[in-house]
């Protein structure tokens, strides 16, 4: 399986939405809350150049935001990114 994180907040709506698709995968991920440890924001910013959250990564694969993954799953390539192609009959 992957490596999937996602730098986020707790009270950011576009993070809960994103981590609630990762939950619904039924896959595991690290959630870096930003508001509770903001030393790791210059992380999140240095590895995807943005500063908005949530950042989401699936190993060193940048994702972007809710929105890209929710496009990536509308276009059916979440589940291959996230290694549950195999598991689909």
């Amino acid at each position: 399986m992957p490596k999937i994180m996602v730098y986020g907040t707790a009270f950011c709506p576009y993070c809960t939405r994103a981590r609630k698709l990762l939950e619904h995968k039924a896959v595991d991920y690290e959630d870096i809350r930003i508001d509770k440890e903001p030393e790791r924001r210059a992380e999140m910013v240095q590895r995807s150049g943005r500063t908005s959250v949530p950042q989401i990564f699936i190993d060193d694969f940048h994702v972007g935001g809710c929105d890209e993954m929710f496009a990536l799953e509308r276009k059916g390539e979440l589940d291959t990114l996230l290694g549950l192609a195999a598991n689909i009959s």
